[in-house]
C-alpha cells in the first residue's frame, strides 16, 4: 500500500534514478543512530520504488544500540516498548551511486518515523531539524561545513601492538615523519585520493583541499561551504563512508578515531558555521572597519556558556578524550580568538561575507548531526540571553587551562551531559535520554574490560 511520505521524497525520484542508472544492481539504505554509525540494508534493484512508496519497517532499537551494536535497555527503545517496528523513509536528495563498487551499488540515507508519521524522536536528524527550524522562524538560516581530519593505517599493527601509517599505495614507501603540508608525501597516496574525489563527485558533494596533516598518516580535507547546514551534515558522514570503502579498495585503514597514535596529535572535525537571513546576507559579518556584530558576539556567548556541559556530544568515546592534551591543535578551554587555532571558538581570517565561527572541540568521531544540533543551540540560546562572551584571547590560548570549567573525562562528561536542562532541550528529551543512556552503557563496558594497559604495569609488578 502506498503511503504519504513524511520526510518529502517522491516516487519520481526513485524512478528517474533507475531510469538514469540502469547499472545499479542494489542500494544501500543507511540509517544513522546516536553515534553517527550507518545501520540498515542492502537491497536489490527492484526493491528501490517500494522504498519510495511505503517506507521501510525498521526495528525501533536500531536507534538504541552502543559502539558494538549491543541493545542498551536503558534507552527506553528495547522492551519498554516491545522492540516494535517503525518506518524508515529515504530522504530526498540522497540517493546517490557509489564509485568504485562490484557490483554497481547505490546510496540513500533514511529517517525513522512513528507509524502515523511523526518523526521518531531519537533519530539525530530530527533533533538537527528541530533546530534548524527554530531559526527558520527568526528568518534565519544556518550554513556551514566540516572539515575531515583522518588517519591511513596499515592493516596490521606494528611489533609494538601500536597502529602505524599505511605505506604509500603508489609503490609501498613508508614513512614515520610527520610530514605536515608535505606536497611530495601526498603524491604516494594520489591513487586513492583520486577515488575518493571520484566518489565525492558521484555523491554530489564539492570534496576540495587535501593536506598532509600534523601527524604521521594524518590527513585533511575540506568540504565546500553548505547553505543548508543538514547538507553539511549528510556531507560529512557520506564522505567518511567514502574515504573508508576506497582505503580498503587499495589494501589501507581509513581510521577516524579521535587518537590512535598516542605522540601525536588526534583528529578534529571542526565545524564551520554562520547565520544568513532571508536575503542570503551573512549576519555575522561586520561592515568594513567596524567592529565584531553583537550577534556574533552574542553566539560566541552561548557557545562559551554551554560547552562545558555538551562535551560529551563533541567527545563521545573514551578515546576522546585522550585527543585532549595541551598544545595538541585541540582545544582545553572554553575560549575564543580571531585566527588563532589555540582557542575552541574559532574566527577565521576572511572576506566579511564569508565571516563564520570555527567549533574546534569535536573529534572526527563524533556524530556530525548531534554536533550541529547542539552549536545551534548554543548560538540560539546567545542570541537569546545575549551572553557577553568575554575578551578575546590572543596568543597562547592552552594557558587558559587552569581556569577552564570543562569537564577533564569521559565520566565527568556523561555525569554533566546527564544533568544539563541545555542539552536536554537542545536534543529533546527522547534524544537526550537515548545519547545519554548509550553513552554510560559504553562507559560501564569500558571500565569492566581488562585491557593490555592493566596487565603491562600490574601482573608482574604489585
Amino acid at each position: 500500500m502506498t503511503q504519504t511520505c513524511p520526510s518529502g521524497a517522491t516516487l519520481a525520484e526513485a524512478e528517474a534514478f533507475l531510469a538514469a542508472h540502469p547499472e545499479i544492481e542494489a542500494v544501500d539504505i543507511v540509517l544513522h543512530d546516536s553515534n553517527g554509525i550507518g545501520r540498515g540494508k542492502i537491497i536489490r534493484r527492484h526493491e528501490l520504488t517500494s522504498l519510495y512508496k511505503s517506507g521501510r519497517h525498521m526495528p525501533i532499537s536500531i536507534l538504541g544500540l552502543d559502539i558494538c551494536g549491543e541493545d542498551v535497555h536503558e534507552t527506553g527503545l528495547i522492551w519498554d516498548q516491545g522492540d516494535g517496528d517503525l518506518r524508515a523513509w529515504p530522504i530526498p536528495g540522497t540517493l546517490k551511486p557509489l564509485h568504485n563498487t562490484t557490483p554497481p551499488r547505490a546510496e540513500v540515507f533514511l529517517s525513522l518515523y512513528e507509524l502515523d508519521g511523526r518523526p521518531m524522536t531519537s533519530d539525530p536528524r530530527h533533533a538537527l531539524q528541530r533546530q534548524v527550524d527554530a531559526f527558520a522562524k527568526r528568518g534565519l538560516k544556518p550554513a556551514g561545513a566540516f572539515e575531515l581530519e583522518f588517519f591511513l593505517l596499515a592493516k596490521d599493527r606494528g611489533p609494538d601492538g601500536q597502529a602505524r601509517p599505511a605505506a604509500d599505495v603508489l609503490d609501498g614507501r613508508e614513512s614515520r615523519k610527520t610530514e605536515v603540508y608535505s606536497v611530495d608525501h601526498l603524491h604516494g597516496m594520489l591513487p586513492l585520493f583520486s577515488d575518493i574525489y571520484k566518489g565525492a563527485e558521484r555523491a554530489g558533494i564539492t570534496a576540495e583541499t587535501m593536506i598532509s596533516e600534523y601527524a604521521p598518516g594524518q590527513y585533511e580535507l575540506t568540504l565546500h561551504y553548505r547553505a543548508d547546514v543538514m547538507q553539511a551534515a549528510d556531507d560529512l558522514v557520506r564522505l567518511k563512508r567514502i574515504v573508508r570503502q576506497q582505503a580498503r579498495a587499495h589494501g589501507v585503514v581509513a581510521c577516524f578515531m579521535a587518537k590512535p597514535i598516542a605522540d601525536y596529535a588526534g583528529s578534529g572535525m571542526h565545524f564551520h558555521v554562520s547565520l544568513q537571513d532571508e536575503t542570503g546576507r551573512n549576519v555575522f559579518a561586520e561592515e568594513p572597519g567596524q567592529g565584531w556584530t553583537p550577534t556574533l558576539l552574542h553566539a560566541l556567548g552561548g557557545l562559551r556558556s554551554t560547552m562545558a556541559e555538551s562535551m560529551l556530544i563533541f567527545a563521545p568515546h573514551l578515546n576522546s578524550w585522550r585527543r585532549f592534551a595541551n598544545q595538541s591543535y585541540a582545544p582545553v578551554s572554553t575560549n575564543w580568538g580571531v585566527n588563532n587555532r589555540s582557542v575552541a571558538l574559532r574566527i577565521p581570517e576572511g572576506e566579511l561575507r564569508a565571516r563564520r565561527i570555527e567549533h574546534r572541540p569535536s573529534g572526527v568521531d563524533a556524530n556530525p548531526y548531534l554536533v550541529a544540533t547542539t552549536v545551534l543551540a548554543g548560538i540560539l540560546h546567545g542570541l537569546d540571553t545575549r551572553i557577553d562572551p568575554g575578551p578575546e584571547t590572543t596568543g597562547n590560548g592552552y594557558e587558559d587551562d587552569a581556569a577552564s570549567t570543562m569537564p577533564r573525562d569521559w565520566g565527568a562528561a556523561i555525569r554533566a551531559a546527564e544533568g544539563s536542562a541545555f542539552l536536554k532541550a537542545a536534543l529533546g528529551e527522547d534524544m537526550h535520554r537515548t545519547f545519554t543512556a548509550v553513552k554510560a552503557a559504553e562507559l560501564a563496558r569500558v571500565a569492566r574490560t581488562i585491557s593490555e594497559v592493566d596487565f603491562d604495569l600490574y601482573l608482574h609488578t604489585v
